[in-house]
């Protein structure tokens, strides 16, 4: 006996709310999830690739630059592990900013301490609760320092490169507001000399007399100028550094209006990256089950 599928009754399935908190970090700014949550309503395989970039919709959704799931981790060795996602869905190496709020998020739900370690794809970190909105990480040891990129075809006579957690091209020029992002964040952004993957990209100029230095990031997953990347700011330090151009640490004013202080240790080849991590509120928002 067949039916008409047409005529079968719809089964709706009930919409679970899950809690969230939206955090930013420099302007960056994540949904930050608790896995105790997903597990606790069931909706571990709900968040998948097309349901995070629909939370990260700006438009449709909460809107972020990135969602972060706050889970378990490893027992003994780290109190939580992060773990992240772009805006389009696809899980990534590594966010500074998103560790930051990360360490943040985890001392608020009392999951770590003041001083903590947690796990990420790229490996542990550390972090530090300075105060009130100031929060410190560790991040992987650069790799892959290229200070002579050479890329044809640009209007700028250098361009470096480093791995910081997530590849970076990292473009000095004399002022970062005459830079027409919007055409050459793509075409550096998906240059063959990157590969399939591509990188991210930041431009870097001297803030005044000080030694500080502004900075704009192209941002690949984002697909746009992000207000601050703390990745990248590392990365800009390592070459700003190794270029002689600034020693550490490295003050760097981002796009969003805040400052991102990162410690640059040659010898040692570490990095540290100081800055603010926020809440901007908190809230639930409505999966299917």
């Amino acid at each position: 006996m067949s039916h008409d599928a047409s005529s079968l009754p719809l089964v709706k399935l009930p919409l679970v709310k899950l809690p969230f908190v939206k955090m930013h970090g420099a302007g960056n700014d994540f949904v930050m999830v608790d896995h105790r949550d997903l597990v606790a309503r069931g909706l571990s395989d709900r968040l998948d690739r097309a349901a995070i970039a629909a939370l990260c919709d700006r438009r449709k959704g909460i809107g972020a630059d990135g969602l972060i799931v706050i889970g378990p981790g490893t027992p003994a060795q780290t109190a939580f592990r992060m773990t992240y996602y772009n805006s389009d869905g696809g899980e990534a190496e590594m966010c500074g900013n998103g560790a930051r709020c990360s360490v943040a998020h985890a001392h608020r739900l009392g999951l770590a301490g003041a001083t903590c370690r947690f796990d990420t794809w790229s490996g542990p970190l550390d972090g530090w609760v300075h105060g009130p909105g100031d929060y410190e990480i560790t991040l992987p040891g650069w790799r892959g320092l290229d200070l002579d990129v050479g890329l044809g075809g640009t209007p700028w006579a250098r361009q470096a490169a480093c791995n910081t957690g997530v590849p970076h091209l990292v473009v000095p020029v004399p002022d970062v507001d005459q830079v027409d992002l919007a055409l050459w964040g793509p075409k550096l952004r998906f240059h063959e000399r990157f590969g399939a993957a591509g990188t991210n990209v930041n431009w870097v100029s001297p803030d005044g007399p000080g030694g500080d230095w502004r900075i704009r990031t192209y941002e690949r997953g984002v697909e746009a100028e992000t207000l601050a990347c703390g990745t990248g700011s590392s990365a800009s330090a390592v070459i700003l550094c190794a270029l002689g151009l600034a020693t550490s640490p490295v003050a760097l004013h981002t796009r969003g209006g805040d400052v991102l202080a990162v410690a640059v240790d040659p010898p040692a080849g570490t990095l540290c990256l100081r800055g603010p991590a926020l809440v901007a509120f908190e809230g639930e928002v409505a999966l299917d089950g």
